[in-house]
């Protein structure tokens, strides 16, 4: 599902779908249905719950008239302030939290956040929401401190979908709704792998070691690896007794990803290549390969 969240009001936990707005074109490439689309539905039956679940509460009291809802939204993150690097199988969940910050008494509320690819809701291609509600701590008497997880699941995004991301937050009582959009953003990108191997093993001090390997990164096309080409990658060096690793040289990723280069075997110790990510790619850092020098 495209979109998915439950809302945890002061009275209970009820069912989510954030407001509805209108559907947007999205690339003739992309057949998904648009974000807008799916972002809706079920905000009326939170605040139908929500109004249910008062009044039995009041047991027929009178119900003052409500002010309109004014909430901002301050101090959002997401995965503790790392990039969102999602690979092609399995789901990737990670924290994201957020300060509500409100004036008056909210009475019975409910919250939750989503992450959207696009410059607002309206024209988002992609996203993903909480599967749960927000868990709300009140930390002043006009603020709560929120968490939650979203889960991104690789096979409901494509390529174009890496790079940043924006936040939303929908707050819903009894009488009102608000979805306040790109509180906050994160970078969510595609994971990046790659190997290394040094020949010959052993070498003889002072010969040519041989440094191969394979840049890849994840193609949520195709739910693949392929190769990652023209990419800058810096081999470095660890010496047996060293527990630091020094940079010996960049060097950049064939159009198939491949890499090799060559260096004089000096000492017994490990080489690995490191990569430091791409404006759609995710950091990589090989597990060194160790080789004896004769």
């Amino acid at each position: 599902m495209r979109i998915r969240a439950t809302v945890a009001a002061v009275t209970g936990a009820l069912a989510l779908s954030a407001l509805v707005v209108p559907a947007v074109a999205q690339a003739a490439d992309d057949t998904r249905p648009s974000f807008g689309a799916t972002v809706g539905d079920t905000t009326a039956d939170l605040k139908a719950g929500l109004k249910a679940d008062a009044s039995a509460a009041r047991s027929g009291a009178s119900v003052k008239a409500a002010a309109a809802l004014d909430v901002t939204v301050s101090g959002v993150t997401v995965n503790n302030n790392k990039d969102v690097v999602v690979g092609t199988t399995g789901s990737y969940t990670v924290p994201l939290t957020y300060t509500l910050n409100h004036t008056g008494d909210l009475g019975a509320y409910g919250t939750a956040a989503m992450i959207y690819h696009g410059t607002s809701v309206e024209d988002a291609t992609w996203g993903f929401a909480s599967d749960d509600a927000a868990a709300c701590t009140e930390v002043s008497s006009t603020a709560l401190k929120c968490s939650t997880t979203v889960t991104f699941l690789p096979d409901e995004l494509i390529n174009t979908d890496a790079g940043t991301w924006r936040v939303g937050v929908v707050v819903v009582t009894e009488d009102d709704e608000k979805l306040l959009e790109n509180v906050g953003t994160r970078k969510v990108l595609r994971t990046s792998k790659v190997t290394v191997n040094a020949a010959p093993e052993p070498v003889k001090k002072g010969a040519t070691l041989t440094i191969t390997g394979k840049l890849t990164r994840a193609d949520w096309d195709t739910s693949k690896y392929v190769g990652y080409g023209s990419q800058s990658v810096v081999l470095q060096y660890r010496a047996k007794s060293s527990s630091t690793y020094t940079n010996v040289k960049g060097i950049k990723s064939t159009s198939t990803g491949a890499l090799k280069t060559t260096v004089k075997a000096s000492a017994d110790g490990y080489y690995r290549f490191v990569f430091n990510g791409s404006p759609t790619g995710g950091k990589a850092t090989a597990t060194g390969d160790y080789i004896d020098v004769q």
